[in-house]
């Protein structure tokens, strides 16, 4: 199995940009993983938010293959413990042949057709955090994860 994030937009703060690139490294030593910042969508000023969701859903569904196992970062998904997100990933490293796919929408959230094309949601918190910082606490967290998988001492209780 490979882990692939996809977000809308770069990261353009160079400090949540380096540590993300770090998490990411770390996590290449336990699981194939790859981050891959989606190309921001130009659309006139007049533009509806529908229009936007819309014009991004094309772009992150373009992104997906068949087999993937895609997991919306969505304020209404499940909320997960740390070792329940680890036994998850552990889950799906024995159960999926192919790629889990977890990805950040933009500022407006997902296209109808990108909740439909879903296999889950998940969220990292109740609390509203900016989309670059989501991308640095979910690849600290994926990290983490497999670490506990592994048994290391990173995480504790």
């Amino acid at each position: 199995m490979k882990i692939l994030l996809l977000a809308v937009g770069k990261t353009s703060t160079e400090y949540i940009a380096k540590a993300v690139d770090n998490y990411s490294s770390r996590i290449v030593h336990y699981i194939p993983f790859s981050f891959k910042a989606l190309s921001d969508v130009k659309l006139p000023k007049n533009s509806s938010q529908e229009q936007q969701k819309s014009a991004e859903g094309e772009s992150i569904l373009k992104e997906l293959q068949p087999g993937d196992c895609v997991i919306l970062l969505d304020e209404r998904g499940k909320q997960y413990t740390s070792r329940d997100f680890a036994n998850l990933l552990n889950n799906k490293m024995v159960t999926l042949p192919s790629r889990l796919v977890f990805v950040i929408g933009g500022p407006y959230g997902f296209s109808d057709t990108v909740y439909a094309r879903a296999n889950s949601m998940l969220s990292l918190s109740k609390m509203t955090f900016t989309h670059e910082m989501i991308r640095l606490i979910f690849t600290e967290q994926v990290y983490r994860a497999m670490t506990i998988i592994k048994g290391e001492s990173y995480h504790h209780d």
